[in-house]
């Protein structure tokens, strides 16, 4: 369970100034992170070190991260917007 200390951390980092990503990781990290299990928690705290430019191509679709537990974090936000 992440405490609010991280969560603080977190919500800072998922603001990236980019609008695209914010309206997707913001409310991802405020409404959904504490819920994850550790390995997805890891997956999103790596997901925040990669490039804007790079997580921008994989939310809109136009690529996908070469690695898997990337493609699996990317993927859970994506299905979290997405009508069904």
């Amino acid at each position: 369970m992440a405490d609010a200390t991280e969560l603080n951390r977190l919500f800072w980092h998922s603001r990236r100034g980019m609008l695209e990503l914010d309206v997707l990781l913001v409310p991802f990290v405020k409404e959904v992170y504490s819920t994850l299990d550790a390995e997805d928690q890891a997956r999103y705290r790596k997901l925040l070190e990669c490039e804007d430019q790079d997580m921008f191509g994989w939310f809109m679709q136009r690529d996908e991260p070469e690695d898997a537990d990337l493609r699996r974090i990317v993927r859970m936000i994506l299905d979290r917007v997405q009508p069904k």
